[in-house]
């Protein structure tokens, strides 16, 4: 099968082509620059050059692959709309390429603003929807074009994923230590967040390209609730910091752009996920990552 991957040198993407690679996958990477289409090289797989605003490379990748994994945003906070609405057009055009080919498309979403009060089930549909709403409302669009003849999934990730080389939310409050002196929490720290390592995200993705059926969501949740107090002890303990409480108005000031997600509960469940797939993660936790030193090793 030959997978065209978007965000095929990201954190997710660089870990998914690999475990294709493992599989004997033929692998198609979108590639901004000369170094990530070399990188897509040394690995074995084939580099298409474009980005997510260029559509007819989006376009040309769908339409020569056996099925797609859209891992890509732009994520620029400095213009939420724009990055909306980029991939909301770029996941359309590659729609649009598959439409009648019965080809898998995965596409990426976290587990942010689906529910409150409890951990979000693959059951809860995402309420973004339309051009005007968060990612574009990408993930239902994806998920309604099973009616167009395409097998679409949708793969929701924790907040953290996690991993040696992680440039993720960890890595911004570890910078946030560093910065500060000090390793802080928000509030009470009772808030708490999913996590699931890197090389079981990889595993997730291929497993559900593999056999999940039409329209299904999949939840890559190795452990549902990290308190968010633990992971600033972690962090602490790793860089041999003291560990304090952040008053919540001070948590952009404090963490940068970062504090808006960890002074939030974002957990799902992934039981369903898990009995689908027979998958089983078997990763390191996030706090035994941080403790090797995954986020404070050079």
């Amino acid at each position: 099968m030959r997978v065209f991957v978007t965000g095929a040198t990201g954190w997710i993407g660089s870990a998914t082509v690999d475990e294709l690679l493992r599989h004997d996958y033929e692998v198609v990477g979108l590639a901004r620059s000369d170094t990530s289409a070399d990188s897509l090289a040394a690995k074995g797989a084939e580099a298409l050059r474009g980005d997510l605003d260029d559509l007819g490379s989006l376009r040309r990748g769908a339409a020569g692959a056996d099925a797609v994994v859209h891992l890509a945003n732009k994520h620029d906070w400095a213009d939420p709309e724009g990055t909306d609405r980029a991939e909301r057009l770029a996941v359309e055009a590659m729609l649009d390429a598959l439409a009648g080919s019965t080809k898998p498309f995965v596409i990426a979403n976290g587990l942010s603003d689906i529910v409150e009060g409890r951990p979000v089930l693959e059951s809860d549909a995402s309420p973004a929807v339309g051009p005007g709403s968060d990612r574009g409302g990408s993930e239902n669009l994806a998920l309604d074009a099973v009616s167009r003849g395409i097998r679409s999934l949708a793969v929701r990730f924790a907040p953290s994923v996690h991993g040696r080389g992680d440039w993720g939310f960890v890595n911004f409050l570890t910078a946030a230590a560093r910065e500060n002196g000090v390793s802080g929490y928000i509030g009470d720290g009772t808030g708490a967040w999913s996590a699931v390592h890197v090389g079981d995200a990889a595993r997730l993705i291929r497993l559900g390209l593999e056999s999940a059926p039409a329209g299904t969501r999949l939840h890559a949740v190795g452990e549902q609730a990290v308190p968010t107090k633990a992971i600033a002890e972690a962090i602490g303990a790793a860089l041999g910091l003291p560990v304090v409480s952040v008053d919540p108005e001070d948590a952009e000031k404090h963490f940068g752009f970062v504090g808006h997600f960890f002074g939030q509960t974002l957990t799902g469940d992934s039981t369903a996920t898990r009995d689908l797939l027979t998958w089983t993660p078997n990763g390191p936790t996030l706090l035994e990552d941080i403790a090797a030193g995954a986020y404070t090793e050079a």
